[in-house]
């Protein structure tokens, strides 16, 4: 499909989700305008879009039914300016003909230079670092830094799923855009009545407060950045524990997750993952009572959010905090629903960080880790 006609069908969604208010933050009369970026996976295949949300904010558009489902993420305080980006990679002296953005672990990104239509180099963004090579067993989930294809690490029957209900959400929302009359990738607010008489929706919706009192205070998450390629752990629980007023810098986090040092930084293996409880309940002197799931589902992030608790989620290759959840079902209109995870990330290294809503759908989960205030009797 163009990226024109999947922008109209994306802004369809995000101004349901507007005008339903079930995705605060949208800037109103925002089009999906500029030159789409193409990002592609590792491998080579386009996996989506990057479009600019009204001069500041993007969203990430599916170009690769595999991803499931079309609109994939919204970022909408995040910059992005492509060109700026390949200016600055450009400056970096390799030998090349062609520049192009790649996923190296989806959704982090990286600028790979061609030569004779050979890679040279795969730079991370920002940093600039090369990204290293695949150094894991087959089998085995990626490490912090390094490449992985988003399309080669889904089986045969979860790439058909994934295309199956790409193909019915597109096709239902093209119904909804006709409805609608979204003629143009414009987010707007639209007719409220108009939009509940058609969808007949339910909205379910919260991000973490200081309280369950939501209306005499506003979001308390603190967003922080990772400060090397692999600390994606260490700035998730720093961003964790600030939640609970627990202070600690982050290279003293790193040292207590085995993470190295700051001129020697390493990741977290996967045999050690259980290492994050350990220091979530040791760092607080057992005031946390904390706990690893290996089966993550979006029941949990909603109860956990719910209950005004934030999340660590794994995803393969990193690490981020989910802080808020948005649900809209529709009894009508099945392929127009939608869930996502409010998600604080701390990539990129030390180069402005990313809040951003992110679909379920489009993304794999390995690992959650939670923590209750431990009651005394």
């Amino acid at each position: 499909m163009r990226p024109c006609e999947s922008a109209r069908l994306v802004a369809t969604q995000l101004s349901v989700l507007a005008t339903l208010g079930a995705l605060p933050g949208l800037p109103p009369c925002s089009r999906l305008d500029g030159e789409p970026t193409p990002v592609h996976d590792v491998r080579g295949d386009l996996l989506f879009w990057r479009l600019a949300l009204g001069g500041r904010g993007y969203v990430d558009i599916a170009a690769h039914p595999r991803l499931g489902a079309p609109l994939v993420a919204i970022a909408p305080d995040a910059e992005w300016d492509p060109c700026a980006l390949l200016a600055e990679a450009a400056e970096l002296g390799i030998e090349h003909d062609g520049l192009e953005f790649v996923a190296y672990s989806f959704p982090k990104l990286a600028v790979r230079f061609r030569r004779a239509g050979a890679e040279v180099a795969l730079r991370e963004l920002h940093t600039w670092d090369q990204v290293p090579d695949p150094r894991r067993e087959h089998g085995t989930p990626p490490g912090q830094f390094e490449r992985w294809s988003f399309l080669d690490e889904q089986s045969a029957e979860v790439g058909r799923d994934h295309e199956e209900r790409y193909h019915q959400r597109v096709e239902s929302l093209a119904h909804l855009a006709n409805v609608l009359h979204v003629h143009e990738p414009v987010v707007r607010l639209l007719d409220r009545r108009v939009v509940e008489e058609v969808l007949r929706p339910h909205v379910d919706f919260r991000e973490l407060l200081y309280s369950h009192r939501d209306a005499d205070h506003s979001t308390c998450v603190a967003l922080r950045g990772q400060e090397t390629n692999t600390w994606s752990v260490a700035a998730s629980v720093q961003i964790f524990l600030d939640f609970y007023r627990y202070r600690y810098e982050q290279d003293r986090l790193a040292y207590e997750l085995g993470l190295g040092t700051e001129e020697e930084p390493v990741g977290l293996p996967h045999s050690r993952e259980f290492d994050v409880v350990l220091a979530l309940e040791s760092l607080t002197g057992k005031s946390l009572t904390a706990s690893m799931n290996k089966h993550p589902n979006f029941g949990e992030y909603r109860a956990e959010i719910r209950a005004n608790r934030p999340l660590i989620s794994f995803v393969p290759g990193h690490a981020r905090v989910v802080a808020g959840y948005t649900r809209t079902s529709s009894l009508r209109l099945m392929g127009a629903s939608f869930a996502g995870l409010l998600v604080y990330d701390p990539w990129p290294p030390n180069a402005g960080v990313i809040r951003r809503w992110e679909n379920v759908d489009t993304t794999v989960y390995r690992r959650t880790f939670t923590a209750r205030v431990t009651l005394l009797d």
